[in-house]
C-alpha cells in the first residue's frame, strides 16, 4: 500500500540443554489484514530446526520438547499495508 505494514522479525533461540518450549502465535494460518486498499501482510512461520538437520512445521500453538542444540525460529510477520499503492 501507500504505507507498508513493515518487515516483521525473525527470532532464533537455540536450547543448550533438553526442555519443553511452548508457543502461542496468531497470523499464521490468515494474513494481516491491510486497510484503506492495502494489501495483506505476509503470514508468520514457526518451526524447529533440529539439531540433527530435520526441520519440523509448527502451528500457530504449539509445544515441543527440545534437545541441545536444537533451534527454535519464530518468523512475526509484518502487518498488512495501509492505503492503495500508487
Amino acid at each position: 500500500g501507500k504505507y507498508n505494514g513493515g518487515d516483521g522479525v525473525v527470532r532464533r533461540v537455540r536450547f543448550l540443554e533438553p526442555m519443553t518450549a511452548a508457543i502461542v502465535s496468531n497470523r499464521r494460518s490468515t494474513d494481516p489484514f491491510g486497510l484503506a486498499g492495502g494489501a495483506a501482510g505476509a503470514r508468520g512461520n514457526n518451526r524447529i530446526e533440529r539439531n540433527n538437520g530435520s526441520s519440523e512445521i509448527l502451528s500457530s500453538s504449539a509445544q515441543a520438547d527440545m534437545q541441545a542444540g536444537d533451534v527454535f525460529v519464530i518468523e512475526t510477520p509484518g502487518g498488512g499495508g495501509v492505503g492503495k499503492p500508487q
